[in-house]
């Protein structure tokens, strides 16, 4: 992106509304306002960061709307350029004349995330910050809402500066001594070295354990519902709901595909996926139904087997519990209502809860086993570091693996050139983060998923 341009870009998402604003930010960006914008006051010049109402008229003096605009001056702005931003009427077509108005001027309409690219650019925001706007911005739940703002405001940012801070300190201990290579380490260094390396290696596993949860608040769960036909999934889907989303008769064999839908339990973003019941059928669509309940069995943050819990335990009960073998699963008995005096302790050892989607009872106890299950107490103690970005994982799982080649180079014989290397690629993955050492298409896959104007 060629940063020196003036862009300009809605800001606002579309859609009718009150009130919509248009962004503006370059070094012409001021100038671009004054050619258009008249204030209602008699003002000589416009003064940063003050809000003044006016209209703009096009080339002909024709007003295409009545708006309040404001003048930020570089560099306490976002992008740390020049920025205007133009609140009008919230309709569509005044928006759109507004750009079309300050295209013709010559200004460029702005590629979908290059606002924060910039902000990126000028040092405003490091790598992950920028990322965290994005999270930010599509963020569905207050929980994931706090830990994208968490983000934004630097928090993994700053441990990932401590670490590299501390590593380049061991690495100027390293390179010194490689000169030297007839001296033996001293071993007041090397216990710097070795103790540093094990504190860094310590509180970087902590954070990448913390991947799961953070995105599961990010990203939401998938929370499968599998059971043989009449089991009471569908039931149940519509209990967790609060509404009657699907069909449910005493005909077994309701459900044919996935039906899916996403709801919030305890702060925690989950979907609910119900799927057609496992059994033996000659029904083409029932079978294509159970095919992709079978499918999505591998691919489900959690199983809840759904077991009518009204009648004694069967073959096909069996059937369905070996299929969950292997993926994290709790074993939910419908029907509490009408329970039989069948034992059901003895069926499986996957943690069990007894619902009745009829009366509400035990929905509450599932609804806390889901929660605690895929993020534990993350919710109570929302303070710590925790990944959301797949990136950030993979890269922190690249600096375990360098640390523990350096551990192993302090314990054997191996050269210092060799422990330098491996600092040095430590170091690179950290900045892969913090975007210190980073490439163009990398840059480019980040932004691209940002929308335009921000």
């Amino acid at each position: 992106m060629n940063t020196t341009d003036t862009i300009i870009a809605p800001a606002t998402a579309p859609g009718e509304g009150g009130i919509a604003i248009v962004r503006i930010s370059g070094a012409d960006a001021q100038a671009a306002l004054l050619h258009y914008f008249q204030p209602s006051a008699k003002v000589t010049e416009l003064e940063s960061h003050h809000l003044y109402h006016g209209t703009l008229r096009d080339n002909t003096g024709c007003v295409i709307d009545e708006v309040m605009a404001v003048y930020m001056a570089a560099p306490h702005t976002y992008t740390r350029d020049d920025v205007v931003e133009i609140q009008c009427h919230g309709s569509q077509q005044v928006v759109k004349s507004i750009i079309s108005l300050y295209l013709s001027h010559g200004i460029r309409l702005a590629e979908p995330g290059e606002f924060t690219y910039r902000a990126y650019m000028s040092g405003r925001l490091d790598l992950s910050q920028a990322e965290a706007v994005s999270s930010l911005i599509h963020a569905k739940t207050d929980s994931s809402r706090k830990l994208a703002l968490m983000q934004v405001d630097g928090v993994l940012s700053r441990e990932i500066y401590l670490f590299a801070a501390a590593l380049k300190q061991v690495l100027v201990l390293v390179e010194a001594w490689i000169d030297f290579p007839e001296e033996d380490l001293p071993a007041e260094d090397l216990r710097k070295i070795t103790t540093t390396i094990a504190r860094v290696n310590s509180e970087i596993l902590t954070i990448t354990a913390s991947y799961d949860c953070g995105r599961v608040l990010s990203e939401g769960a998938s929370i499968l519902l599998v059971g043989q036909p009449n089991a009471g999934k569908s039931s149940l889907l519509n209990a967790l709901l609060g509404e009657e989303r699907a069909i449910v008769t005493a005909v077994p064999g309701t459900t044919r595909d996935l039906l899916e839908e996403g709801l919030t339990i305890n702060g925690v973003p989950v979907c609910l996926v119900d799927t057609a019941g496992l059994r033996e059928s000659e029904d083409v669509v029932e079978v294509e139904g159970i095919r992709r309940a079978e499918n999505k069995l591998s691919l489900a943050d959690l199983v809840l087997l759904v077991v009518d819990a009204s009648r004694e335990i069967d073959e096909q009960d069996r059937y369905v519990l070996g299929r969950c073998v292997g993926t994290p699963t709790f074993l939910v008995f419908t029907k509490k209502d009408i329970k039989a005096d069948a034992v059901v302790a003895s069926f499986s050892d996957f943690p069990t809860y007894e619902v009745s989607a009829k009366t509400e009872e035990g929905l509450d106890q599932l609804r806390d086993g889901i929660s605690t299950f895929l993020v534990g107490d993350y919710l109570s103690s929302s303070e710590s570091v925790m990944l959301t970005e797949r990136r950030h994982h993979e890269a922190l799982l690249f600096c375990l693996d360098g640390l523990g080649r350096a551990t192993d180079s302090l314990a054997g014989d191996t050269s210092l050139e060799l422990l330098a290397f491996d600092l040095r690629e430590v170091l690179y993955h950290l900045g892969q983060i913090s975007g210190e050492t980073t490439t163009e298409s990398l840059l480019d896959d980040i932004f691209s998923g940002f929308c335009i104007g921000k």
